[in-house]
């Protein structure tokens, strides 16, 4: 597969404005974070769409999200490579806005999930807004707006909960909904004025429609077995069915990629134990902390009623506000873990944020039943979520070339998306099994949660030993930036 790289006359730095350079990243900001805000906003408002739907099943509400974006991300990563990450975002973009609509004028839980469903789709704006912004920016720039960016989770995780507990209060979870739209217009807008296309792709590649679809529906399958195994019956010949065929699929997928001239994910960089230790340690570490929500917001927006639940029955606007010193230790973290990648070993920082999240929730498990306690544990592991979520895409700059990013990044994003999607499927399992259901709303008691909190625990304890598979790398002022090359 041949690849070009073009490279600008003069360098970036010559020939755009440090202004110009700050609305890209305002612009890419906003992309990156709107994947975080929407999630957000969903875990706050899936209490009252469960009871307003009277469903036990609404575990679906966020995980179809997820499980589109899953399917699709490879599509449009490597539609990225060949046809411009500029494009393939706005592609996205729009494809989002077209799902938030239709959720937005759902008037049943099933349309509600179709639109939600193609919602996902927008997944794809993370992966790609990092990998723009190695392509357009010189070093000194990459960490500093890598940082910015993903230190944005903290200013979406403070906001977010202020924003929805407005809406919820106000407009109940329609708002919330029609606020999704709104925000992601102001996304697509804002990319296609401020943005401009990237220098770096593939030429004379071709989209392997074939690993897409056996990728994307393997993972898709496993999925889907892991959330019906609570009704199906763990050890039911469906349960095993789906989980053999989809490991299946899987296997066919890689035989498949080796034989193709045009892979999906190029098996040359995968084979890289740079890579694929990266890979695997930040997607199960960056993952579990994004399924941790599903345990959290049904903890505290779940109503308290005697011997049926156990939340805390917090308004919006009260969790917001217990949870904004939490959402600025994020921000602190993740902008200044961006810093501090440039003069020390990112592997160090992946494992420390890790461990700092293992100690916050381990807490959570024994208390989380009054605002102090949510506090004490949300300061400890904000703090950690913000380390790991700004180093994670530093980390892949460091172990690939410019030309491998966006599809490095779609395997970290696709990597995480199925840890989140399994852990957060497992936490509702774990959760139910101490739940009662009541007027066909699945309610949650003490111990539930608690079960909850230790399965994100576990996993982010596995995510802090994977760090020692990785090996030394370069460098974030070492490894090449797009223009630079």
């Amino acid at each position: 597969m041949s690849q070009a790289h073009t490279v600008s006359p003069q360098g970036t730095e010559t020939t755009r404005s440090t202004a110009r350079n700050a609305l890209i990243v305002l612009a890419l900001l906003w992309a990156v974070q709107l994947v975080a805000l929407v999630a957000a906003l969903s875990g706050i408002s899936q209490a009252e769409v469960a009871i307003h739907f009277h469903t036990t099943e609404i575990a679906w509400f966020t995980l179809i999200t997820l499980l589109a974006g899953t399917f699709f991300l490879p599509f449009v990563v490597k539609g990225a490579a060949l046809y411009g990450k500029r494009r393939a975002l706005l592609v996205a973009t729009g494809l989002g806005l077209v799902g938030d609509l239709i959720a937005a004028l759902a008037t049943d839980y099933r349309t509600l999930l179709i639109g939600r469903g193609i919602a996902g789709i927008y997944a794809a704006a993370a992966p790609l807004a990092y990998a723009i912004t190695r392509d357009l920016f010189p070093r000194r720039w990459v960490g500093l707006a890598t940082g910015i960016m993903a230190g944005g989770v903290g200013l979406v995780a403070f906001g977010g909960p202020f924003i929805a507990g407005w809406l919820l209060d106000d407009y109940s979870f329609r708002g919330v909904l029609w606020f999704m739209v709104v925000s992601t217009a102001v996304s697509l807008v804002l990319v296609a004025v401020l943005v401009p296309e990237s220098p770096v792709r593939e030429r004379g590649g071709r989209m392997d429609w074939l690993g897409g679809a056996l990728l994307g529906g393997g993972v898709t399958a496993l999925v889907h077995a892991v959330g019906q195994g609570t009704h199906w019956g763990w050890s039911s010949g469906k349960f095993v069915s789906f989980v053999v065929g989809a490991l299946i699929v899987l296997i066919v997928f890689v035989l498949v990629e080796r034989r193709v001239a045009e892979p999906l994910f190029p098996l040359s960089m995968t084979r890289r134990r740079s890579v694929w230790s990266v890979l695997l340690a930040t997607s199960i570490a960056a993952g579990s902390l994004s399924a941790v929500g599903v345990v959290i917001q049904m903890l505290v927006l779940m109503p308290k009623i005697p011997t049926v639940s156990e939340g805390l029955g917090w308004s919006g606007t009260h969790n917001a506000i217990v949870t904004s010193p939490i959402s600025a230790m994020i921000i602190v973290a993740a902008v200044g873990t961006g810093a501090l990648a440039r003069r020390m070993d990112t592997r160090i920082l992946l494992g420390t944020g890790s461990a700092l999240t293992v100690l916050g929730y381990g807490i959570g498990t024994q208390l989380h039943h009054s605002a102090g306690e949510i506090i004490t544990m949300g300061l400890i592991a904000g703090t950690g979520t913000g380390v790991v979520m700004a180093v994670v895409p530093i980390m892949i700059i460091e172990v690939v070339t410019p030309e491998e990013q966006a599809l490095a990044n779609g395997a970290q994003t696709l990597g995480m998306g199925v840890a989140q999607i399994v852990v957060s499927q497992l936490a509702f399992v774990v959760m139910a099994q101490n739940g009662k259901v009541l007027h066909g709303t699945q309610f949650y008691l003490d111990a539930g949660f608690t079960n909850g909190l230790w399965l994100v625990v576990g996993c982010c304890a596995v995510g802090t030993l994977l760090v020692f598979l990785i090996p030394r790398s370069k460098r974030l002022d070492e490894a090449v930036a797009g223009q630079a090359a």
